[in-house]
């Protein structure tokens, strides 16, 4: 992989955790894995905005581990934005279906079937089952499995069903990923830009889907969507944990994403880096 650059973008007072980003029109929206909130904060005003998906919830933020809906991945086609639970727990199976244009939730999807399903047809066990990446194309959905678990597997279910219905074909592609410091990298978010896919894999001192460990760096790698042949992977940090990752602009000479880090913490600060890859 060519050259890159990573910079500090921005950072916003109250996110924490910050699991997930998806960049519009000078607005990121951003998710939090102990929050039951989707964030819309305005680049250019610094304003946030909150919007709850869970009703009724007693706490939407700073969420205890045993309580929280683990939202972990989000991703948008055209108007419509979905934020999706890691499955790595009983209550953490919701996919949350909002408008953009109003930022009202439109759905609430049960994805306990689906994930069983997955389970099953990989061979992954519930306790190191860990959705943590989620790309829909409008007909094909990719879900990004951390192997941050005991058996230590990535890889990525493609469904092939808009939304899962009982006739959806189901396929599964594993990967060994490069080591970071020693320890094997996970994926933990992933975009598809022009027929390949750019993810994020972090390493952690931990084979536990639900406690954290040490963290030990980030890389950015590559797939193709069409062969989902593993390309290339660059070591990107030898200390962010980043869990999220969206396209910021797609130059001729360069490409610029921006990635969100989870410090796994409480604080209510979320850090937003700039990373430049040249062509």
């Amino acid at each position: 992989m060519k050259k890159f650059k990573l910079d500090l973008f921005i950072k916003i007072m109250g996110i924490g955790s910050a699991s997930g980003l998806i960049y519009n029109n000078e607005i990121l929206y951003v998710i939090s894995d102990n929050s039951h909130y989707l964030y819309e904060y305005a680049i250019e005003t610094a304003d946030l905005k909150k919007h709850i998906l869970i009703e009724n919830s007693e706490v939407n933020e700073n969420v205890p581990k045993k309580q929280k809906a683990d939202f972990e991945a989000i991703t948008q086609f055209e108007d419509d934005i979905f934020v999706v639970g890691s499955g790595s727990k009983e209550n953490r199976q919701k996919m949350i279906q909002i408008s953009e244009a109003t930022k009202t939730v439109l759905q609430n999807h049960d994805l306990t079937d689906l994930y069983l399903n997955m389970q099953s047809f990989s061979g992954i066990s519930a306790e190191d089952f860990n959705i943590e990446g989620v790309i829909f194309t409008g007909e094909i959905w990719y879900f990004f499995q951390r192997g941050n678990g005991k058996s230590g597997r990535n890889g990525i279910f493609t469904v092939n069903d808009k939304y899962f219905t009982q006739g959806y074909s189901l396929f599964y592609n594993e990967y060994k990923l490069p080591k970071i410091n020693g320890v094997r990298g996970t994926f933990t978010d992933a975009i598809l830009v022009d027929h390949t896919f750019y993810f994020l894999a972090t390493a952690e001192d931990s084979q536990s889907t639900y406690l954290d460990g040490t963290i030990l760096g980030s890389s950015l790698g590559t797939i193709n969507a069409e062969t989902m042949k593993l390309k290339k992977t660059v070591t990107i940090s030898n200390k962010n944990k980043f869990e999220g990752i969206t396209l910021y602009k797609n130059l001729d000479k360069s490409i610029e994403f921006l990635l969100c880090e989870d410090q796994d913490n409480d604080l209510m600060e979320s850090q937003i880096y700039k990373l430049t890859l040249n062509k």
